[in-house]
């Protein structure tokens, strides 16, 4: 095992830098699905009072917690978790440091002991990316609006291959997709390449607004843009998304943004 944990770290580290590049962020996206308010009693309370005051001690600040803006009453509560790593080391060797910190161990009792038939959630996806290269680290929101009316748009998308992925990369990063954004101020969190998770080959970004009309105004704007039209008329860029999904979110009480 320490093996395989050694050659994946060693893996993850020449996805995440290079000897040329600039260094970047790694993030994951930590997704606790969840059928019931007691586990989301249980899972909030974890997270705010255990793991993210453990998560700082260590030195890992700008930690996201979100919730989605809507859901059918059947369905699967999701509390959403993005966590920034400055290195792959310190993402690999977070649980070692977990299980060593005591005032974490005692205020997550009730989560980390829990019984085989009180599961503090159902399962646990966890998806990891690193930064593109020309937002190279986490960029907090400027918003004044109430948490509960902000719109955090968390977007993937999906394409039919790794080339035709890397030529979507190109458009953000090349094509300066991403510069659109910025002059259109969509407040833009993240950018990043999943470099494992259940959907590859994909890319994730998070953009924030001030609320959903916010939203709508600015995703309009970018559409109506002369610069979003040329790039649509470029022929490299024609079928790059093979499948895209939108998720509507606002960051919790306890959410660092």
């Amino acid at each position: 095992m320490k093996i395989i944990s050694k050659f994946l770290l060693s893996i993850f580290v020449l996805i995440c830098f290079s000897s040329s590049a600039q260094q970047k962020e790694c993030y994951q996206i930590k997704t606790y699905n969840l059928k019931s308010n007691a586990q989301l009693n249980v899972t909030e309370n974890f997270l705010k009072a255990a793991y993210l005051p453990a998560l700082k001690r260590i030195g890992i600040q700008s930690i996201g917690v979100f919730k989605p803006k809507t859901f059918s009453l059947d369905s699967i509560t999701k509390l959403i978790v993005v966590i920034p790593f400055k290195s792959p080391k310190q993402f690999f060797e977070l649980d070692q440091k977990l299980a060593k910190d005591r005032v974490y161990l005692q205020a997550g009792a009730d989560y980390i002991n829990a019984k085989y038939n009180q599961a503090p959630y159902e399962r646990i996806e966890s998806v990891l990316l690193t930064a593109f290269s020309n937002h190279p680290f986490i960029t907090l929101p400027k918003l004044d609006s109430p948490r509960s009316e902000r719109v955090y748009e968390l977007r993937s998308y999906e394409s039919a291959t790794e080339a035709i992925y890397n030529t979507k990369v190109d458009m953000f990063i090349g094509g300066e997709e991403s510069k659109i954004f910025d002059r259109l101020g969509f407040n833009p969190v993240f950018y990043g390449e999943v470099v494992s998770g259940g959907k590859m080959p994909n890319l994730m970004y998070l953009t924030t607004f001030a609320n959903q009309e916010s939203r709508d105004a600015h995703w309009k704007a970018f559409v109506d843009s002369p610069e979003w039209k040329a790039l649509l008329k470029m022929e490299k860029y024609k079928n790059t998304i093979s499948h895209m999904d939108i998720l509507f979110l606002y960051p919790t009480d306890y959410s660092d943004y």
